[in-house]
């Protein structure tokens, strides 16, 4: 209901909105920072690999926690719009000879054409039957990736060209780092940006109550149908970024584990959280490789790491230690 009191103000109260602005501009200082600084204690390319993994899952969840954290909407096949953005980019640049950079915003426009067309349908149910519809989705776009043998080499997969920007081409752990570093770091100030304009306080308000924001003159259904455009178009992009950087695409990347995957990170690290995003997307990208030392165990160790979390920091990560921190209820 907080949304809808903004509403009702035409703004938020100037203090408060001043505080945040300061509040966060020293957050995003902070992260560029250690963005800057982190690649320089890593021991070996693995890490560097890890990284880049974990920045592009990062991005997409930057982008669903919009729709899932802020809009309350929850969607179960956002790994087909991932997968849309990486095909794309494979299947121009490799079959087709399309410049890297044009094959990219190509595959967020298909993305965000397919998320427009289907968001007010989809949208317009709640619960269960949205997450179902979105699920269809998904299974959809998995399917019909696979099945396109003489486009996208189906289940076994297809190679893509290597990335090239400006002339340059990006190879080697520093470019690729460097690359996706600065993505996460503008999709984040972007998001950002968008949470503290009118457009995130209508969010708010749709996810606070939607019969109170339509009351206050909030047009819902553009909202949703909005934010789940933007949270396509952010997914493509990173599924872009993901297939060139592998080097080698199959259909596993758009299915519905990895579409579980990304709604995981988002409710671990904490919803409404784009912190709390980037930090789960952090933890269950990285925490797998290096809980390879178990062996057989490595999935169960991870099990039961995020049971343990959910148990103990119900409103994930961030969140919950942050309200602790301050004395709050967590």
């Amino acid at each position: 209901m907080r949304g809808t009191a903004e509403l009702r103000e035409g703004r938020a109260p100037r203090d408060r909105l001043t505080g945040l602005q300061i509040g966060r501009g020293v957050g995003l200082a902070g992260f560029a920072l250690l963005l800057a600084l982190l690649p320089f204690s890593f021991p070996n390319t693995f890490y560097f690999e890890v990284a880049v993994n974990v920045g592009i899952a990062a991005i997409v969840c930057v982008g669903l926690n919009l729709l899932i954290g802020y809009a309350g909407q929850i969607s179960l096949g956002h790994a087909g719009f991932f997968g849309i953005g990486a095909y794309a980019s494979a299947i121009l640049t490799t079959s087709y000879g399309w410049p890297p950079l044009l094959a990219l915003l190509a595959g967020m426009l298909l993305s965000g054409g397919l998320a427009f067309l289907v968001a007010r349908p989809i949208l317009a149910l709640r619960g269960h039957y949205l997450a179902m519809a979105t699920l269809g989705l998904g299974i959809i776009v998995s399917i019909v990736l696979a099945q396109e043998v003489e486009l996208t080499g189906g289940p076994d997969g297809m190679p893509v060209d290597p990335l090239v920007l400006l002339g340059f081409e990006v190879v080697g752990p520093w470019r690729w780092y460097a690359l996706v570093a600065t993505a996460l770091f503008l999709v984040t100030w972007l998001v950002l940006n968008l949470v503290d304009s009118p457009i995130g306080r209508g969010l708010r308000a749709v996810h606070g109550s939607e019969v109170a924001a339509r009351v206050c003159g909030v047009d819902t259904a553009s909202y949703k149908a909005m934010v789940f455009v933007v949270s396509a178009v952010i997914a493509s992009f990173a599924g872009s970024l993901f297939a060139h950087f592998q080097g080698w695409l199959t259909p596993d990347e758009a299915d519905f584990l990895r579409s579980i995957q990304f709604v995981t990170m988002v409710v671990l690290g904490g919803m409404a959280s784009t912190a709390g995003a980037i930090v789960g997307a952090a933890l269950l990208t990285a925490l797998p490789q290096f809980l390879t030392v178990f062996y057989d165990y490595e999935h169960v160790m991870l099990g039961l790491v995020m049971m343990l979390t959910m148990i103990f920091l119900p409103k994930g990560l961030v969140p919950t230690i942050a309200a602790r921190l301050r004395g709050g209820a967590a």
